[in-house]
């Protein structure tokens, strides 16, 4: 908008210096060819009146058409050098000058009036077909958009009946695998309290349970697996007191294994998690009983707890084992990963039946970062065993400096 003022602005200034000079010029150049040739080439000031009406409008033209009537009055039709006229003729052809010289401007003005128009005209439907295009652009980019949402809606519908699938699969899996492992461990415990049940017998019924407990840990620690890995591990955290629950799980390695010593060092004044109760037993038992299997017998397994950074509780197993190798660290969390003595490791080891089902260590990461905490093995000295160390939230801050 500024530039075409500036540009209109321009037009005119050198519209009035062509309307002040033009003439001047042609008349100095008529004077040269003396005054009665001159007067038949008078209408060079029409020509000059009609360009300039055509390139810089009616007011140039009008200035340009009066200035040439003086000149040609003034220097072309006698007594010369006078604005007097002596024949009448003379003032008539002088008059029809003037006439068709203003008409000439008008018709060359109006011409330009008509120019600027369809110019403008033109750049307003330059603009307008800018403005449809970017329209229309913005149209199909919505279309796009609207197509983009449409297919994530979907995908989010197929996920969503995926996952109940899936919750629904575990679900009834749980349920068929369960329901004839509890007959199975019914029926032999009830058959084992017989009384004269005969010795080999009595052994066979004893091997059953055994493999049937086995079995039936194997279906959960699948199932648990299976939930994590899926997202589909629910949580009831609460406010627990991080040594009633070491305590418990202590318990349960004594009457599992009644020659194994725990040890626990827990501050006096204790600690408290928030944590899903059930979920927490089943980390310490898994790390409690893959200590159990790899230390020598005897030798104690401690427990302990101290407050960590950002408002975490760090718990520490340690045994006496014969540690894990660096490069091994992370992959001993993996699933169907088996340590075995000497800090190897094997996936579906045959004949490591008694070393566990290779899945407590993969399960003891999937249920403590579902608690937002992390496990790893510490470095310890050669000889010192495995300290394997996870992280719970606090359920209340601690301090930050710790």
């Amino acid at each position: 908008m500024a530039t075409s003022s500036g540009r209109g602005h321009l037009t005119a200034i050198t519209g009035l210096v062509a309307a002040m000079g033009g003439p001047i010029v042609i008349t100095a150049l008529l004077s040269m060819v003396g005054t009665a040739s001159a007067r038949d080439y008078v209408f060079l000031y029409l020509g000059l009146v009609a360009v300039l009406g055509t390139l810089t409008g009616l007011r140039s033209a009008l200035t340009a058409a009066a200035l040439s009537f003086v000149l040609v009055d003034y220097f072309f039709l006698p007594p010369v050098h006078s604005l007097a006229i002596a024949d009448p003729s003379d003032l008539i052809d002088l008059v029809v000058f003037a006439a068709v010289a203003v008409a000439a401007g008008g018709v060359g003005s109006g011409r330009r009036r008509a120019q600027i128009e369809a110019e403008r005209l033109s750049a307003q439907l330059l603009h307008s077909n800018a403005q449809l295009e970017h329209l229309e652009r913005e149209q199909a980019e919505a279309a796009a958009l609207a197509v983009r949402l449409a297919q994530t809606q979907q995908q989010v519908r197929v996920l969503e009946a995926s996952d109940r699938l899936r919750s629904d699969l575990l679900a009834n899996v749980s349920h068929e695998l369960r329901t004839p492992l509890a007959s199975i461990l019914t029926g032999a415990t009830d058959l084992l309290a017989r009384p004269r049940l005969p010795a080999p017998v009595h052994g066979d019924v004893e091997a059953i349970i055994g493999q049937a407990r086995r079995l039936e840990r194997l279906v959960s620690d699948l199932l648990d697996m299976a939930r994590i890995e899926a997202h589909a591990l629910t949580l009831d955290p609460v406010e627990i007191d991080l040594g009633d629950a070491v305590d418990a799980a202590a318990a349960r390695l004594r009457l599992a294994s009644p020659g194994r010593p725990v040890a626990i060092d827990l501050p006096p004044d204790g600690l408290e998690v928030l944590a899903d109760w059930d979920r927490l037993g089943q980390i310490l038992d898994n790390l409690l009983q893959n200590a159990n299997r790899h230390a020598p017998s005897g030798t104690p397994i401690t427990v302990e707890a101290a407050p960590g950074k950002r408002s975490m509780i760090i718990v520490r197993v340690i045994d006496q084992g014969p540690g894990v190798p660096v490069e091994q660290r992370e992959r001993i969390f993996e699933r169907f990963v088996r340590g075995l003595p000497g800090g190897e490791t094997e996936a579906h080891a045959r004949g490591a039946v008694s070393r566990g089902t290779g899945l407590g260590l993969a399960i003891v990461r999937g249920l403590v970062e579902a608690h937002a905490g992390r496990v790893w093995i510490e470095d310890s000295e050669e000889g010192e065993g495995a300290h394997f160390a996870f992280t719970l939230p606090a359920a209340s801050p601690t301090d930050p400096r710790s």
